[in-house]
């Protein structure tokens, strides 16, 4: 049963979630999910089963040390910390669900430090 949207950018940001969930449903590696709000931007790793693994957000406590939570560079840190906590799991390879966002600004940030970070996708 689908849901009624709300509004016109609601249902655009559905049919772009459903349109990527769909490409990596079959995929047998860890989900790199990523939520973008407008004050914070989160990641987690999501295992085939459904299973929460890890996550991290602007809102951990300790990752920012003041500064902006909605802007590029938190965003940056973010990558780089969910990067970290997949080593602590011995995950190398992800699938990177951009959960319906377009891939620029934050979350393309996120992206590219959890790249250089040393994550494969």
């Amino acid at each position: 049963m689908k849901k009624k949207s709300v509004n016109e950018k609601t249902r655009k940001w559905s049919a772009r979630q459903t349109r990527v969930r769909s490409g990596i449903a079959d995929s047998d590696r860890v989900r790199l999910t990523v939520f973008r709000s407008a004050k914070h931007i989160y990641a987690s790793l999501i295992d085939p089963d459904g299973r929460t693994l890890t996550s991290v957000s602007t809102r951990s406590k300790g990752l920012l040390d003041g500064g902006g939570t909605g802007n590029v560079d938190a965003a940056k840190k973010v990558g780089a910390a969910i990067a970290e906590k997949a080593r602590e799991h011995q995950i190398e390879k992800v699938v990177f669900n951009r959960n319906g966002f377009l891939f620029h600004g934050r979350v393309k940030a996120l992206a590219e430090a959890a790249r250089e970070a040393g994550l494969q996708f």
